[in-house]
């Protein structure tokens, strides 16, 4: 679920209630990092994923105040070496707006011939960089010679990948895809706002 404007805490817990996903432990967490701010949007994404024989369930909490942004995921684990019964993990990441370097949004559209605006995507990818997490893609260099022998070094390219949601209509439905396009909207009016 999404929402833009004014909103209550009781709003996200809501949503995290209807996500269906331990609601108690995730409200708790997210509610912590928010603290006392006030809620102007917020996200909450929950994905099940088939890892061989088990259901892996994960829920992301997405979460925006006037002066930063809340990020929380909380994944369920089966009993292992580490613990005797199922357990989850949660964390929470608060970021200063002004921290935000990047908010890509891509669009996923059918038939984009006969696009109308206002269609909704088949699906969404939200990807935040804030600088966190830097990945580096290196490859052997080459020429255009091609019975050149000489090392020409690596080339690569780094890449700000702090936090990548994607949200599709078959997977999530109509109206996940339309709340994750709000809320990236008023993440990007937000940072626009830090930096004017």
């Amino acid at each position: 679920m999404a929402k833009t404007g004014t909103t209550t805490t009781q709003d996200l817990r809501s949503a995290i209630e209807r996500s269906g996903y331990y609601p108690a432990l995730v409200s708790e967490a997210v509610e912590s990092a928010v603290g006392p701010e006030p809620i102007t949007s917020y996200l909450v994404h929950q994905e099940t994923t088939f890892d061989a024989n088990e259901v892996r369930r994960h829920v992301t909490v997405l979460v925006l105040t006037p002066s930063r942004f809340v990020v929380s995921h909380t994944d369920e684990q089966n009993a292992d070496a580490t613990s005797p019964v199922p357990y989850a993990t949660t964390s929470t990441e608060c970021v200063r707006l002004d921290r935000i370097g990047s908010v890509v949004l891509s669009r996923m559209v059918a038939n984009p011939e006969t696009y109308t605006p206002g269609t909704l995507p088949r699906e969404v990818v939200l990807t935040i960089g804030w600088g966190a997490v830097q990945r580096i893609d290196l490859e052997p260099a080459g020429c255009s010679d091609p019975n050149c022998e000489a090392d020409h070094g690596y080339t690569g390219s780094a890449t700000a990948d702090d936090l990548s949601l994607r949200v599709s209509e078959a997977g999530d439905g109509p109206e996940t895809v339309r709340q994750a396009l709000i809320f990236a909207r008023a993440l990007s009016e937000a940072t626009i706002a830090t930096r004017g």
